[in-house]
């Protein structure tokens, strides 16, 4: 029998931060405090994915809730999205009124994009939500890999960028730099696994 390749065997994970031991950043997870609640709704395909960014936010994000979606049994949480002063950050639907207050909780869909397709047309509240449009990312932003949607990026570049356009930059940087050096560890090490 011939060697195993190093890809097939899956290394010892993190339980907190899901990444391999040898790439764990959770000595490097801030801790940040935001007025806006962040409730993150993370699709049920989501939570074991190595790539997945949205749990790290969970961590860093002192006011923030994960609720997940899909699972068979349902989720009777879902209630929370019809909190008075919700916003879902998603780039289409319908936007805030003109000089309305900023939002006391923002919904945070954790999915591929056609994931976050289905929740939104399979969620009957979703769809009424103000929404929170984030421009296209600048060019020369650290990614694993290329999105499949001209606004497309991680979840923790999402949140990092949502938390400076309703806080400020200066709340949000934490955010940004775990970011970046969450792929500047998986690019030096060439592997999530």
């Amino acid at each position: 029998m011939g060697a195993v390749s190093s890809r097939l065997v899956s290394r010892p994970r993190c339980s907190r931060c899901n990444l391999s031991l040898h790439l764990c950043l959770c000595d490097e997870i801030p801790q940040i405090h935001t007025r806006t609640r962040i409730l993150f709704l993370q699709h049920v395909m989501e939570i074991a994915k190595k790539s997945n960014t949205g749990g790290v936010a969970v961590l860093a994000l002192v006011n923030s809730k994960r609720i997940i979606h899909g699972a068979p049994t349902g989720n009777s949480e879902l209630e929370l999205l019809s909190e008075p002063g919700t916003w879902l950050l998603y780039p289409d639907g319908p936007a805030a009124p003109p000089g309305a207050p900023p939002p006391r909780q923002l919904v945070v869909l954790d999915a591929s994009w056609s994931q976050a397709r289905r929740m939104t047309q399979r969620l009957p509240l979703l769809r009424t939500l103000p929404r929170l449009a984030l421009p296209p990312p600048e060019p020369g932003l650290l990614r694993l890999r290329e999105p499949s949607h001209p606004s497309g990026m991680s979840t923790l570049d999402a949140v990092a960028r949502a938390v400076a356009a309703l806080e400020g930059p200066e709340v949000a940087l934490p955010l940004a730099r775990l970011a970046a050096l969450r792929v500047q560890r998986i690019a030096e090490c060439g592997t999530l696994y």
